[in-house]
């Protein structure tokens, strides 16, 4: 199967599936900032719940119907997987009626098709020992947010967080379509039968949790901001949001300061010099065996908004 870099076609969903006589697509079908489809989405919703209650029509517009309800009306070999309908890849029936998050190839095309948009060229600094990615947002809770256009954000969490906790092997993230809330409970991650709970950043509707670290959450670790991201968020007031986050200057100097307390923190508790031959250890919390979970949680991982 060929994936295609371009659309043959900047049709809209609704149009294709024969909703609407003629709407184009201007929003790279990103659907969900899309007004059109918003309106469209209450409208339909409107007319099921009138159709439910068995109420008559009194308008043009309950003649309308969800773009998947009428392809559902098609035969199984001819319903077209959104992937085709994005122009991404040749004609492949829809197996799964149009449930893309329980649908394997669509997992698969996630995986194959977002790589592309995340490995790219991002320069690091090193602040005391850590890495800071050029273009990043950082928040005092030790997240991170990357803009990838068009109000979508990825979201993960900074190296400090990444080292002073280790390798995790869970992962609790809400499903997509979830709507998070800035300094609100984002995901949780854990290691053996120690748990934290990182708040979101930025207030919007989740639109991917990355596979990848679903599966295999100690990836993280060896790439918190590459392919450690954890979700996107589409954001609709992100302007607002961004005043409340750290960029350049004030992300390295944060970064310095928080450093300079963990050197300091573990000069006191071990009484070694953490600068003294070279870089911190990968996995403080596990070189520290007098050290608790929370303690470190509480000193370094705390909300400090």
């Amino acid at each position: 199967m060929e994936l295609h870099n371009s659309k043959p076609s900047f049709a809209c969903l609704w149009m294709q599936a024969g909703v609407v006589a003629n709407k184009p697509c201007f929003k790279d079908f990103h659907c969900i900032d899309c007004r059109f489809n918003q309106a469209m989405t209450r409208v339909c919703r409107e007319n099921q719940e009138a159709r439910e209650k068995h109420l008559p029509g009194k308008r043009k517009a309950s003649r309308f119907v969800f773009w998947q309800d009428r392809l559902r009306q098609m035969p199984l070999s001819r319903r077209p997987c959104i992937h085709h309908m994005k122009g991404r890849i040749d004609f492949k029936a829809c197996p799964r009626s149009y449930h893309c998050i329980d649908c394997e190839f669509d997992q698969f095309f996630q995986d194959r098709f977002k790589v592309f948009a995340r490995v790219e060229e991002v320069g690091f600094k090193k602040v005391n020992g850590f890495e800071l990615p050029s273009g990043y947002y950082l928040s005092p809770g030790h997240t991170w947010i990357k803009l990838e256009g068009g109000g979508v954000v990825s979201l993960g969490i900074d190296d400090f967080a990444a080292r002073l906790l280790g390798t995790f092997d869970s992962l609790s993230a809400p499903l997509m379509g979830k709507t998070l809330s800035r300094g609100k409970a984002a995901f949780t991650l854990g290691r053996d039968r120690h748990r934290v709970t990182f708040d979101s950043p930025v207030s919007g509707v989740v639109t991917e949790v990355n596979p990848q670290v679903l599966k295999n959450p100690s990836a993280i670790a060896g790439s918190p901001y590459i392919e450690g991201w954890i979700l996107t968020l589409f954001c609709p007031d992100l302007k607002k949001d961004l005043k409340s986050m750290m960029f350049m200057d004030t992300a390295k100097k944060f970064m310095a300061d928080v450093a300079g307390t963990l050197h300091h923190f573990m000069e006191e508790r071990t009484g070694l010099k953490a600068a003294d031959g070279g870089e911190l250890v990968p996995d403080i919390f596990g070189s520290l065996p007098d050290v608790t979970w929370e303690e470190l949680i509480a000193l370094f991982l705390s909300s400090r908004e």
